[in-house]
């Protein structure tokens, strides 16, 4: 799997929710589809809506309040959860809760379309948390320190990245949790318990690790050279590629390739945090990563290959890592650079790392590894002549043939090795 010709790096579509008609439709606040109108009035519609969090009985990921479906039961305890989740009963139509706000339908619904919930007509399911939560976005909008477009970038990217993440602690944490014991009780009954016991633990879990993530991030950001370099910046990106990964998907039962998938991308993230880099996507049989240095994500792109050469249960591995001006935007990394270092991953043969020729000057440059082995000798020389310490070298670089590659010209790639 490897990029597309955009430069924003592997697909969008890959790692996000899937939007719902509403949210495609952002740019066009009075479109409703069977929600709500720019003026706050609701629209008639036959069928439920669908996408982000609607499911059938549900909207917006909660069970219907006007006892629809086909399943009471299971309605009546979706909805107790919901009141255990959110902490609140339901008040509120949308145009109620927009009013409540102080703010219109129309940027109410923009905001709700950007976190990924789908419209649901004028069905009073809202509570005070959503209140506030408009009102707090829109008062930063209002006091200036943030445009009614970033705004909305804050909702869209806060949306998706805790989507994934509440998707992931059903299906891969509370379904195991829940599996029906001796006790007799089924899962629906073993759920509502267990999530009281959980839900603190977890908002507090949850808030640690993002106040540390946001000085992580902001102690970055301080130590730019200058304005530009907090957007546009130059940084180390690489993939990870497992090799023949679609010979896989037919061979293996779904069971193994899931967890064939979860050990890649646990491995991975554990090694490229654990030497400096930061994690920023998986795609199940690719990540990509990112390094402030070059040296570091030398270090993780052979780590990875050691690490994964040395597990018979996995499939040979291939990186490619370039070097230059990245584009970060909402925890993604776009641009040449990124796009170099999918297609480098996409020629490199098995259980190896290609760099691109900036990444070779930056080790290079930086002492980590000598550009030609004629250079590491004139070093040697010169340390042996007085002239200066030997230099350490932790990698070593070979060059390989030139190629053109796709949409990118004529590229010349350099086999990484450690220098022994």
């Amino acid at each position: 799997m490897t990029a597309d010709d955009s430069g924003a790096g592997p697909r969008e579509a890959d790692i996000a929710p899937r939007e719902t008609g509403a949210a495609r439709g952002e740019g066009d606040p009075a479109r409703t589809d069977g929600g709500v109108s720019a003026d706050g009035t609701a629209t008639r519609t036959g069928s439920r809506a669908a996408g982000a969090g609607a499911a059938d009985g549900a909207v917006n990921g909660v069970a219907r309040a006007d006892g629809a479906g086909d399943a009471g039961d299971d309605d009546t305890i979706a909805i107790r959860l919901e009141q255990l989740i959110l902490g609140a009963d339901r008040r509120y139509t949308p145009f109620q809760a927009a009013r409540s706000a102080g703010v219109s339908m129309e940027l109410a619904s923009r905001f709700w379309r950007a976190m990924g919930f789908a419209d649901i007509g004028q069905v009073k399911a809202l509570t005070e948390a959503d209140v506030l939560a408009l009102r707090r976005l829109a008062g930063l909008v209002e006091a200036g320190l943030l445009s009614e477009a970033m705004a909305v970038q804050v909702a869209r990217s806060t949306g998706q990245t805790t989507a994934r993440l509440a998707d992931w602690q059903i299906d891969s944490f509370l379904e195991g949790l829940t599996e029906p014991q001796d006790s007799g009780l089924t899962r629906t009954e073993i759920t509502y318990p267990l999530v009281e016991l959980l839900l603190p633990e977890l908002e507090e879990f949850l808030v640690y690790v993002w106040r540390r993530q946001l000085a992580a991030a902001t102690g970055r950001v301080v130590q730019a050279q200058d304005d530009a370099e907090m957007v546009d910046r130059r940084l180390a990106v690489g993939f990870a590629d497992l090799v023949g990964f679609t010979r896989l998907t037919r061979r293996l039962e779904e069971e193994e390739l899931g967890e064939l998938v979860e050990a890649f991308e646990t491995t991975a993230a554990d090694l490229v945090a654990a030497h400096g880099g930061r994690l920023i996507k998986t795609l199940g049989d690719e990540v990509l990563f990112a390094a402030d240095d070059a040296g570091i994500a030398a270090e993780i792109g052979l780590r990875l290959i050691e690490t994964m050469a040395n597990d018979e249960t996995m499939p040979e591995l291939r990186v490619g890592i370039a070097f230059g001006t990245v584009t970060t935007r909402m925890g993604d990394v776009f641009g040449t650079t990124v796009n170099l270092a999918s297609r480098l991953t996409s020629i490199a043969p098995k259980d190896t790392v290609l760099v691109d020729e900036a990444f070779a000057e930056e080790l290079g440059r930086t002492g980590e590894a000598p550009v030609s082995e004629a250079d590491a000798k004139a070093a040697a020389e010169a340390a042996a002549g007085g002239a200066g310490p030997l230099p350490e070298y932790r990698f070593a670089l070979q060059p390989m043939w030139q190629r053109p590659v796709r949409g990118l010209g004529v590229v010349e790639p350099w086999l990484l090795s450690r220098r022994t």
